[in-house]
């Protein structure tokens, strides 16, 4: 019996079941080959309507050149209910590899995060029962992990036991509407953020990379050298980068962090000009979360790092801090700023003293109780509650200020946020960073800010990858695909490498000539939109991120 025609809601649903349907391609998850015996049919359930599907059919439609043409067979029917370019998505979507690393897939069965991914996945694909097919996607995949490198959705049903199992597009349905939900959401809040009566500031395009090769004075290498730490076998790797111009009075030094995966080099950009801006900065390297221990993930040679390196990394912070103070470093500067990238944001804020709020493991239980696919931080930091972080230390005493790049932390820090910060903070997102949402990290957290030097600025068209410059020895992050980039980096990396100075520069404090006399506070960064080499960033303050917030 041929179905009903679909209703103008149901052209509406179409849609989303095939854009959820897509959404499981971005579930990092690792799947391979066909196997001997395959199940013969899939039943798709929709609520109480189940829809067997013959996978022999769909095997032999997916496998054909994408066609708008009509459709044999059984299959035919329930295919037509889908718009063209819904029944591409679909075709697509069954033939895409799931995962292109053999090994890496193996390792990832084996974390935190891959654990909760296959959760996921055995309750949209369950028994006839409505059981869940976790522990048998497991057996699975394990199995065909070992026969080759990459496999797509199809080859994996048809690798499964022969049986009749569900594929619940009801919920299937809902995964796809929150990911096109929180898009959307995304998308209206820039359209809202444009319109705050902030001023335009339309700045010339940044030389600060090359101010001072242009004046003859090319900068320095930064100095490369191994830290003792302890609980280390080797050094801790630093990039020591002198301040290249005359220091000011008051002129803090700055500790950068990279985020997970990454290396100090990745930085070095920002951290080579701030130097040639009078700011000395150390770039520290964190062995077994750095790009050296993702590169051993994707080769199958350990399981890939997470939230229990944050242990590690607040100790490093702790032994450069320490190694400063006592000169040992080559290092001077009236204070500290702590600035990071990502997860390299997170260590800044715990070693700043601001201990996570208490009820974590239940907020994560009701986080998680959808794969969050619109906000994959939170599985970060839902993996905290199983890793032993040292007690809350008491923040540096010369602590400034903090910077962080992409930082998230919703969940360990709920409503109030950050009010407990002593120190001012630049917190910096993008309008496309689909790993660290800007509504749900950056701005949740920054909105109890107390110290009215903070900012929260929001760059339209930057990613979570945009404060990083890579090269091809960033192999690893560079095989996350060139979509996640963004807007041109080096144009975003030029307003946010003003936007940090202007910031540094508002920690200082002004006097007489020569330092004579008495010192009044620097005028903090004012807020505004501003359109430097077509970037357009939005300054916030305290009050205009409360505003925006309202708007929503």
């Amino acid at each position: 019996m041929r179905p009903a025609p679909l209703t103008t809601a149901g052209r509406r649903r179409r849609g989303a079941v095939c854009g959820l349907l897509i959404g499981l391609v971005a579930l990092p998850l690792a799947l391979p080959p066909r196997s001997v015996q395959a199940a013969e049919l899939l039943e798709l359930r929709i609520d109480s309507l189940q829809i067997p599907i013959h996978l022999g059919q769909l095997a032999a439609w997916s496998r054909q050149p994408a066609s708008d043409g009509p459709l044999a067979g059984d299959l035919g029917p329930w295919l037509g209910l889908l718009d063209a370019r819904s029944r591409a998505d679909l075709h697509r979507m069954l033939r895409a590899p799931l995962l292109r690393d053999q090994s890496f897939g193996r390792q990832l069965l084996d974390t935190w995060a891959g654990r909760q991914l296959l959760e996921e996945l055995g309750n949209l694909l369950t028994t006839a029962d409505g059981g869940s097919t976790t522990t048998l996607l497991q057996i699975t995949l394990r199995r065909l992990l070992e026969q080759r490198r990459e496999v797509t959705l199809l080859e994996l049903l048809e690798a499964l036991p022969p049986q009749t199992l569900n594929l619940r597009l009801d919920a299937l349905v809902s995964l796809g509407q929150r990911w096109r939900f929180q898009l959307k959401r995304q998308q209206q809040a820039m359209v809202r953020l444009g319109r705050l009566p902030l001023p335009l500031i339309q700045p010339p395009a940044s030389a600060g990379e090359n101010a001072a090769a242009e004046a003859g004075r090319p900068a320095p290498p930064p100095l490369r050298l191994q830290l003792a730490v302890p609980g280390r076998r080797e050094g801790l790797p630093l990039e020591i980068w002198a301040a290249s111009v005359e220091r000011r009075p008051n002129q803090p030094w700055v500790l950068m962090m990279p985020g997970l995966g990454g290396n100090a080099d990745q930085l070095g950009w920002l951290a080579r000009a701030l130097a040639q801006r009078g700011w000395p900065v150390v770039v520290v390297q964190h062995p077994g979360s750095d790009g050296l221990a993702l590169r051993a993930a994707l080769n199958g040679q350990q399981p890939p790092p997470g939230a229990e390196t944050l242990g590690i990394r607040l100790a490093d912070v702790e032994a450069v801090v320490a190694a400063q103070r006592l000169g040992r470093l080559p290092v001077n500067g009236s204070g500290l700023v702590l600035a990071g990238h990502s997860l390299g944001g997170l260590t800044a804020l715990l070693a700043a003293g601001i201990a996570p709020q208490p009820g974590l493991e239940g907020r994560c239980r009701t986080a998680l109780e959808r794969l969050p696919i619109h906000n994959p931080s939170r599985l970060i930091q839902c993996q905290l509650p199983e890793r032993a972080l040292p007690p809350p230390s008491r923040p540096p005493a010369d602590l400034r200020a903090l910077v962080l790049f992409n930082g998230f932390g919703s969940l360990l820090w709920p409503e109030p946020g950050l009010g407990a910060l002593p120190v001012p903070l630049l917190m910096v997102g993008g309008s496309l960073d689909l790993v660290t949402p800007p509504l749900d990290e950056q701005l949740a957290l920054f909105l109890a800010v107390r110290d009215r030097r903070s900012r929260l600025v929001v760059v339209q068209g930057a990613s979570h990858f945009s404060p990083l410059r890579m090269t091809q020895r960033d192999e690893a992050l560079l095989r996350l695909g060139r979509e996640l980039v963004g807007a041109d980096p080096l144009r975003v990396q030029g307003v946010l490498l003003d936007v940090t100075s202007a910031f540094l520069g508002s920690l200082e404090q002004t006097g007489a000539e020569g330092g004579v006399g008495r010192r009044t506070p620097a005028e903090p960064l004012p807020p505004q939109r501003r359109l430097q080499e077509g970037i357009t960033a939005y300054v916030l303050d305290p009050a205009a991120a409360r505003l925006w917030r309202s708007e929503l």
